[in-house]
């Protein structure tokens, strides 16, 4: 009984994340969603609004970041069962995720504002881009370790936990965080920037850069030299043309975990 309701929290979770993820793209994009980042909610008012936003964006950022260091996990894992560790991680990032979009204050003054239809298709173009980098990167990695089923489901079935051993394949052969770069490309790519908008953007990006750091610390405690030759032969978020990478077995990357 035990196994089954471990397994059916992780499948609910793993369902809320996929209704989040979902839901950012249309939350960003303002597309098809009852509140958006630009609408749908009372219009804020300057700095009162900015400090709502940057608190929703800053308790994000602590969820996902200190749920992901190793000395937090080891104590998590004494209350919460080992395979249900990443699920519960999943299930409180998709909460949080619910708080933000809820209580986020839209500020639509424009930033810009693309008149031309071929460049704002085309500008749309590469904000979907963005959006399909995230996606194929889950899969390069393992979409189902990452959010927790594989762990679920090897529990229900009494089998040991699984092993990931990840190569540097595809987009992680050129760059260390496609999954990253991606979000950054879809949250930056838009034909109509808002002040509230470019918040989001701002701030997400400057977590991103913080939290790699932090990542990357992790995994060369963990994997010691080998990652750090990965970290010298491809680039973090840019890729760096003139180097190739050279038999090098990248270590687990859980994009931000």
């Amino acid at each position: 009984m035990h196994r089954l309701l471990v397994l059916c929290y992780g499948i609910v979770a793993y369902l809320m994340f996929l209704g989040s993820f979902l839901y950012t793209i249309g939350f960003v994009g303002n597309w098809l969603v009852p509140k958006s980042i630009d609408s749908g909610g009372a219009v804020g008012g300057g700095m009162s609004a900015l400090i709502v936003d940057g608190l929703l964006l800053g308790l994000f950022a602590l969820q996902h970041s200190v749920m992901a260091r190793p000395a937090f996990k080891r104590r998590w894992t004494r209350i919460v069962a080992e395979p249900a560790e990443r699920t519960t991680y999943v299930f409180l990032t998709a909460v949080v995720l619910g708080l933000l979009f809820w209580q986020w204050r839209p500020l639509p003054a424009s930033i810009w504002n693309l008149t031309s239809g071929p460049l704002r298709t085309l500008v749309w173009g590469v904000n979907g881009l963005g959006w399909v980098v995230v996606l194929i990167s889950t899969f390069l990695i393992d979409h189902f370790e990452l959010f927790g089923l594989r762990q679920v489901m090897t529990y229900f079935r009494g089998q040991a936990p699984p092993k990931i051993d990840f190569q540097a394949r595809a987009f992680y052969r050129y760059v260390r965080h496609p999954l990253m770069v991606g979000f950054l490309i879809a949250f930056w790519a838009t034909p109509t920037m808002s002040v509230g908008h470019l918040f989001f953007a701002a701030m997400t990006t400057a977590y991103v850069l913080v939290a790699i750091r932090l990542e990357e610390r992790d995994l060369a405690t963990v994997h010691g030299e080998s990652y750090r030759q990965y970290q010298r032969q491809v680039g973090m978020l840019i890729p760096r043309p003139a180097r190739a990478l050279t038999g090098v077995v990248a270590a687990p990357n859980k994009g931000l975990r």
